[in-house]
């Protein structure tokens, strides 16, 4: 599920951002937000999770920073919201509208983000079936196994 988000967020890209906005239809103006990294994190957020977590040395470009990043998220959603831990769907809604707005239901005139957390869903079952190959095909082989991000 995590990968799920991340691809989803960010094509796995360590230096995604948001498209800057446009001013006179031609001069690059600013970002929408402060989103940046493999989860598209907010600097607020990103801030939050180094501090509770006591990991001040994390980075947004950096997979394994961003992956506990993510796993962190869910899990705040989880006890916020009250969102079971296996539910790739309502947990990407929480963390795109983050805790507050999916308490308040702010995604339901949203189609592109129910869009988007149905593909998070989708690649979360995709995944863990994938894992489930590589995991035969590791104990069978010894060998390593690739995953398609879609």
């Amino acid at each position: 599920m995590l990968m799920a988000i991340i691809y989803r967020e960010s094509g796995f890209r360590s230096d995604a951002r948001p498209s800057r906005t446009r001013c006179l239809f031609i001069f690059p103006g600013p970002r929408p937000s402060s989103a940046y990294g493999y989860p598209q994190a907010l600097d607020t957020t990103w801030d939050s999770y180094r501090k509770q977590t006591g990991n001040r040395g994390a980075d947004r470009n950096d997979f394994d920073d961003a992956t506990d990043f993510v796993g962190w998220y869910c899990h705040v959603s989880h006890l916020r919201c009250r969102i079971p831990k296996n539910d790739a769907y309502r947990l990407y809604l929480a963390y795109h509208e983050g805790q507050g707005g999916y308490n308040r239901k702010s995604y339901r005139k949203k189609a592109h983000v129910k869009q988007a957390a149905r593909t998070v869903r989708a690649l979360s079952k995709r995944y863990a079936a994938q894992l489930v190959t590589c995991e035969r095909e590791f104990q069978e082989t010894g060998g390593g196994c690739w995953f398609w991000p879609f």
